[in-house]
């Protein structure tokens, strides 16, 4: 039972569940989700290591840039609570937005070649002239 209650713990989050439901679709950088979230890096950073240590994610560097995504390996009760949220979050709003600026920033950084902060900033101050 007490797996159970912790895996629902990390789930009460909105800003959790966000990046997981990012995390499904593609491997992103700690830079990737602020730029798509709008959160600031501690809090990413805070989130990622919560999701992180309950068994949800993997972590890869390169050079300063860390890139997480779903393990690869994911344990079965992990992977229902994944399918479940996925399922039922395909009309929300908000998820549709995340993963509209999942793909426009994915295309923004495929056009500027490179993924760091001065790209992340571009990014960003782009989509607040366009909003």
């Amino acid at each position: 039972m007490k797996t159970a209650i912790e895996i629902f713990k990390l789930l009460t989050d909105e800003q959790r569940i966000r990046i997981l439901m990012l995390l499904i679709k593609k491997e992103l950088s700690v830079c990737q989700l602020m730029g798509i979230t709008r959160a600031s890096q501690p809090h990413i950073s805070r989130n990622l290591s919560l999701l992180y240590r309950g068994g949800f994610l993997q972590e890869r560097r390169d050079g300063k840039l860390r890139f997480y995504s779903i393990r690869k390996d994911l344990p079965k009760d992990r992977k229902t609570m994944l399918d479940f949220l996925s399922a039922h979050l395909k009309a929300d709003t908000r998820y549709n937005d995340d993963l509209e600026t999942l793909k426009e920033c994915s295309e923004f950084q495929e056009k500027m070649g490179k993924c760091d902060m001065k790209t992340l900033t571009a990014f960003m101050n782009r989509r607040k002239k366009t909003k």
